[in-house]
């Protein structure tokens, strides 16, 4: 049995794979860190607080996997400072956790075209987020990369709408993905592959093993 922590369960991702995570049979408590509070639901301990980085630094009980999947927009955000934040800070202070609960396996989401040297400061916040999680040298270290998500937000953001129909026919890796299937993806290679190491999974990836769980 596993016991998880889990950032992002607000969101898109993180929201499916909350509830992937409570109906799956190997895991035996979540730990859902969130800056505004969830519906009380089973196996599931939120602790909350604006200041998400206050709430991981007060974890003490051991953890087995790590899942993040926070992540926002330069508009949703309102300023490069605040999407630093949210998009690499919060991402590493996740990873620095479950390191130190003991966790062996991380697994986040990141988005296609993710490179430190990227001249796109949105690219480039991304690839250094995956250059500190991957210098931190976890036994297993699982990167999602997709393209553009679909799936039902609570506010809907306006280049994915604007967008959306053309990223439906795109090929391979640039095509659009559900939110579902990251989700499902991130679950199948947490408790079903065997993989170690460094793992980098683009959207043509993980529709794969998606459509495998």
């Amino acid at each position: 049995m596993s016991q998880v922590l889990l950032t992002g369960a607000t969101g898109l991702i993180g929201g499916h794979l909350l509830r992937m995570l409570i109906d799956e049979p190997q895991v035996s408590h979540i730990v859902a860190a969130t800056r505004r509070p969830l519906p009380a639901m089973n196996k599931v301990t939120n602790l909350y607080d604006p200041q998400l980085s206050d709430v991981l630094t007060q974890l003490t009980e051991p953890i087995d996997t790590v899942f993040c999947c926070l992540g926002t927009t330069m508009k949703e955000a309102g300023s490069k400072d605040a999407f630093v934040l949210a998009d690499y800070t919060l991402v590493v202070d996740t990873a620095i956790t479950g390191l130190r609960l003991g966790a062996k396996h991380m697994l986040v989401v990141s988005a296609i075209g993710a490179n430190s040297k990227s001249p796109f400061f949105y690219n480039r916040v991304k690839g250094e987020m995956e250059e500190a999680l991957i210098a931190q040298e976890w036994p297993r270290l699982t990167i999602a990369r997709p393209s553009m998500l679909l799936g039902h937000r609570e506010s809907q953001r306006f280049n994915e709408s604007l967008f959306a129909p053309l990223f439906k026919l795109m090929p391979g890796k640039w095509k659009s993905i559900e939110a579902r299937d990251v989700a499902k993806a991130m679950l199948y290679e947490a408790f079903t592959s065997s993989r170690d190491g460094l793992n980098i999974l683009d959207s043509r990836e993980l529709r794969e093993i998606a459509a495998r769980a």
